[in-house]
Protein backbone atom coordinates (compact mmCIF):
# COMPACT_ATOMS: atom_id res chain seq x y z
CA UNK A 1 0.00 0.00 0.00
CA UNK A 2 1.43 3.30 -0.64
CA UNK A 3 -0.72 5.16 1.26
CA UNK A 4 -4.16 4.31 3.62
CA UNK A 5 -5.63 7.69 3.46
CA UNK A 6 -7.22 10.03 0.91
CA UNK A 7 -3.60 11.95 0.93
CA UNK A 8 -0.92 12.46 -2.07
CA UNK A 9 2.78 11.47 -1.38
CA UNK A 10 4.16 14.94 -2.50
CA UNK A 11 6.56 16.46 -0.37
CA UNK A 12 6.14 20.46 0.45
CA UNK A 13 9.44 20.85 -1.99
CA UNK A 14 7.84 19.55 -4.95
CA UNK A 15 6.56 22.53 -7.44
CA UNK A 16 5.00 20.15 -9.19
CA UNK A 17 2.64 17.91 -6.65
CA UNK A 18 1.12 15.78 -8.86
CA UNK A 19 4.66 14.91 -10.27
CA UNK A 20 6.25 14.89 -6.91
CA UNK A 21 3.37 12.10 -5.93
CA UNK A 22 3.84 9.42 -9.02
CA UNK A 23 7.91 9.89 -8.48
CA UNK A 24 6.92 8.94 -5.04
CA UNK A 25 5.22 6.28 -5.57
CA UNK A 26 7.74 5.20 -8.00
CA UNK A 27 10.55 4.83 -5.35
CA UNK A 28 8.35 3.07 -3.05
CA UNK A 29 7.51 0.54 -5.66
CA UNK A 30 11.61 0.25 -6.48
CA UNK A 31 12.73 0.74 -2.77
CA UNK A 32 10.37 -2.01 -1.44
CA UNK A 33 11.60 -4.35 -4.33
CA UNK A 34 8.09 -5.29 -5.01
CA UNK A 35 7.22 -8.05 -7.63
CA UNK A 36 4.15 -6.48 -8.73
CA UNK A 37 2.26 -3.66 -8.59
CA UNK A 38 -1.69 -3.01 -9.10
CA UNK A 39 -2.53 0.72 -9.04
CA UNK A 40 -6.18 0.80 -8.16
CA UNK A 41 -8.53 3.37 -9.26
CA UNK A 42 -12.31 4.81 -9.64
CA UNK A 43 -12.84 6.19 -13.24
CA UNK A 44 -14.60 9.47 -14.18
CA UNK A 45 -15.94 10.69 -17.37
CA UNK A 46 -18.54 13.51 -18.75
CA UNK A 47 -20.51 11.18 -20.35
CA UNK A 48 -22.96 9.66 -17.67
CA UNK A 49 -23.37 6.46 -19.66
CA UNK A 50 -19.78 4.81 -19.45
CA UNK A 51 -19.58 2.28 -17.21
CA UNK A 52 -17.54 -0.84 -16.49
CA UNK A 53 -14.51 -1.75 -14.69
CA UNK A 54 -11.27 -1.83 -17.34
CA UNK A 55 -7.39 -2.45 -16.90
CA UNK A 56 -4.46 -0.36 -18.62
CA UNK A 57 -1.13 -1.30 -18.88
CA UNK A 58 1.98 -0.09 -20.70
CA UNK A 59 4.39 -2.02 -22.93
CA UNK A 60 7.29 -1.02 -21.13
CA UNK A 61 7.41 -4.58 -19.18
CA UNK A 62 6.69 -8.16 -21.50
CA UNK A 63 4.55 -9.44 -18.50
CA UNK A 64 2.00 -6.70 -17.76
CA UNK A 65 -0.22 -6.91 -20.94
CA UNK A 66 -0.81 -11.13 -19.50
CA UNK A 67 -1.47 -9.26 -16.10
CA UNK A 68 -3.97 -7.04 -17.25
CA UNK A 69 -5.65 -9.43 -19.76
CA UNK A 70 -5.79 -11.74 -16.79
CA UNK A 71 -7.63 -9.52 -14.50
CA UNK A 72 -9.81 -8.16 -17.02
CA UNK A 73 -11.17 -11.64 -18.20
CA UNK A 74 -11.94 -11.90 -14.45
CA UNK A 75 -13.63 -8.39 -14.37
CA UNK A 76 -15.79 -10.00 -17.60
CA UNK A 77 -16.85 -12.93 -15.95
CA UNK A 78 -17.38 -11.67 -12.57
CA UNK A 79 -19.06 -8.00 -13.14
CA UNK A 80 -20.02 -8.83 -16.62
CA UNK A 81 -17.92 -5.86 -17.94
CA UNK A 82 -18.07 -5.21 -21.86
CA UNK A 83 -14.48 -2.98 -21.59
CA UNK A 84 -11.09 -3.84 -23.06
CA UNK A 85 -7.55 -4.34 -22.06
CA UNK A 86 -6.04 -0.48 -23.06
CA UNK A 87 -2.51 0.64 -23.59
CA UNK A 88 -1.65 4.10 -21.13
CA UNK A 89 2.22 5.93 -21.18
CA UNK A 90 1.35 7.70 -18.40
CA UNK A 91 4.22 8.87 -16.70
CA UNK A 92 3.92 6.27 -13.70
CA UNK A 93 3.17 3.23 -15.94
CA UNK A 94 5.77 4.22 -18.78
CA UNK A 95 8.60 4.70 -15.84
CA UNK A 96 7.47 1.50 -13.90
CA UNK A 97 9.75 -1.58 -15.31
CA UNK A 98 8.40 -4.13 -12.54
CA UNK A 99 4.69 -5.75 -13.88
CA UNK A 100 1.89 -3.76 -12.74
CA UNK A 101 -1.24 -2.41 -14.21
CA UNK A 102 -3.90 0.27 -13.84
CA UNK A 103 -7.07 -0.73 -12.45
CA UNK A 104 -9.95 1.04 -12.59
CA UNK A 105 -13.03 -0.66 -10.93
CA UNK A 106 -16.01 1.52 -12.53
CA UNK A 107 -17.10 4.97 -13.30
CA UNK A 108 -17.87 7.60 -10.25
CA UNK A 109 -20.08 9.52 -13.33
CA UNK A 110 -22.47 6.82 -13.57
CA UNK A 111 -24.93 6.42 -11.08
CA UNK A 112 -26.08 2.68 -10.92
CA UNK A 113 -22.29 2.11 -10.60
CA UNK A 114 -21.08 4.58 -8.09
CA UNK A 115 -24.18 2.71 -5.60
CA UNK A 116 -22.58 -0.23 -6.87
CA UNK A 117 -19.13 0.89 -5.87
CA UNK A 118 -20.36 1.77 -2.55
CA UNK A 119 -21.75 -1.59 -1.51
CA UNK A 120 -19.73 -3.66 0.35
CA UNK A 121 -20.58 -7.04 -1.52
CA UNK A 122 -19.88 -4.90 -4.56
CA UNK A 123 -16.77 -4.10 -3.23
CA UNK A 124 -15.88 -7.74 -2.34
CA UNK A 125 -16.77 -8.99 -5.87
CA UNK A 126 -14.24 -6.64 -7.12
CA UNK A 127 -11.62 -7.62 -4.74
CA UNK A 128 -12.23 -11.07 -5.78
CA UNK A 129 -12.00 -10.76 -9.02
CA UNK A 130 -8.88 -8.72 -9.11
CA UNK A 131 -7.32 -11.33 -6.76
CA UNK A 132 -8.55 -14.34 -9.45
CA UNK A 133 -7.10 -12.89 -11.91
CA UNK A 134 -3.43 -12.30 -10.27
CA UNK A 135 -3.65 -15.60 -9.60
CA UNK A 136 -3.97 -16.65 -13.02
CA UNK A 137 -1.31 -14.31 -14.11
CA UNK A 138 1.40 -16.05 -11.14
CA UNK A 139 0.03 -19.05 -12.04
CA UNK A 140 0.55 -19.34 -15.96
CA UNK A 141 3.81 -17.26 -15.33
CA UNK A 142 5.06 -19.81 -13.05
CA UNK A 143 4.24 -22.65 -15.50
CA UNK A 144 6.32 -20.53 -18.42
CA UNK A 145 8.99 -20.82 -16.02
CA UNK A 146 8.85 -24.36 -15.08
Amino acid sequence: MTRNDDIDLSSIYDSKKKRGDLYRRLLMIKENKSNLYLSIHINWYKNESCKGAEVLYNPINQNNEFLATSIMNEFKTTLQSKREVKKTDLYMYKNTTIPGVLIECGYLSNYQERKNLQEPQYQQKLSKAITKGVKQYLKKKTENNA
